[in-house]
């Protein structure tokens, strides 16, 4: 039966519930698996896992649960062993970098920070700071829009103009808030998003990050700033579970 995982945590670490229920319909028994000084929080893995509500929430629920009694290196969901033997010998084969990931990670959690513009605002503020593109719209506003050239140059300027900021905003808020963080994760890019970045945070600096984020929206008027957390350190567990060891199912 292939083996899924939930997280990393030290052997000494408080074992979980006897009834803990940890993903499938119905929940499958969360056990431990223990390789050297490590344990793994396991189950069996259902027949076609794929990334269900419900699978995800019990997924998220285990690491909540043990994240209670101690650090956890949490998996993304879909991690998965062929059986309780390779988790073993995986986690003897990487227990350097799993203590040390444990104990870089103690008592603290992640914050997923991501970025738009607000199409108005921004306009308004690339409007502000670029007179060459005041001057060219004011003089198509004479001139009944200008001829189609000269709104086909407007728009290009405008475009590049926003792209311009986009690439400073990503950069602004990163720098406004790494002075927060212990440690800092860039996402990768996808369509909709100037900015994606995840960051490490102490529990007892939690207040002050979600404070730093405030005062950066209140800064940034033209900025959506949309806080994902407190959560599992997900984007700093890296590299995970051996590739030779580990699989995943899709998250």
């Amino acid at each position: 039966m292939t083996t899924y995982i939930y997280g990393i945590v030290r052997r000494s670490h408080p074992n979980p519930p006897k009834d803990m229920g940890g993903i499938g319909d119905p929940a499958l028994p969360v056990r431990i698996v223990t390789g050297g000084e490590l344990s793994a929080l396991v189950s069996d893995a259902p027949e076609n896992l794929r990334p269900k509500r419900n699978d995800l929430l019990a997924h998220q629920n285990v690491l909540s649960e043990a994240g209670a009694g101690g650090p956890v290196l949490p998996m993304r969901f879909g991690s998965t062993a062929p059986d309780d033997k390779t988790v073993a010998a995986v986690l003897e084969e990487r227990a350097a970098h799993y203590a040390e990931r444990l104990e870089a990670l103690d008592g603290k959690v992640e914050y997923n920070v991501k970025a738009t513009h607000d199409e108005e605002a921004v306009l308004h503020r690339v409007m502000g700071e670029n007179p060459e593109i005041r001057t060219l719209t004011e003089a198509n506003r004479q001139a009944a829009g200008g001829t189609y050239e000269q709104r086909l140059r407007l728009g290009e300027m405008v475009v590049q103009a926003v792209q311009a900021r986009e690439a400073a905003d990503a950069v602004e808020i990163q720098q406004e808030l790494e002075g927060v963080a212990a440690d800092v994760s860039v996402g990768p890019q996808s369509t909709g998003w100037l900015a994606n970045v995840s960051f490490l945070v102490d529990r007892d600096d939690t207040e002050q990050f979600l404070a730093s984020v405030d005062k950066l929206r209140g800064d940034h008027p033209h900025l959506d700033l949309r806080v994902n957390g407190p959560l599992p350190p997900y984007s700093f567990v890296e590299p995970g579970p051996a590739p030779h060891a580990a699989q995943t199912a899709g998250h």
